[in-house]
């Protein structure tokens, strides 16, 4: 099945590149698609459960969905997952 999550704090290719390489870690999520102009994530998932799973991982990252609260702290998050991202090689 395919979900696509609308979130925050979504800038550039280096928040995209850490988006796809944190969640093609995790199990029965595949097919990882961040579209950085809709602040879109799509993804393929196993279970129901699998997109809490996506959800929550997306908030730790620093990008909640859109009807979540951004906090400062949130924001501070994708900052450095944006440079995290930047930096790594694909």
């Amino acid at each position: 099945m395919k979900a696509t999550i609308i979130v925050q704090n979504l800038k550039c290719g280096g928040c995209a590149r850490t988006i796809t390489n944190k969640l093609s870690e995790m199990e029965n999520i595949s097919e990882v698609d961040v579209i950085t102009e809709s602040s879109s994530v799509t993804f393929t998932y196993a279970a129901a459960e699998d997109t809490l799973r996506v959800k929550d991982k997306l908030k730790e990252l620093g990008y909640p969905s859109v009807d979540s609260k951004n906090t400062f702290a949130t924001k501070a998050k994708s900052f450095v997952s944006c440079a995290t991202g930047k930096m790594s090689k694909e």
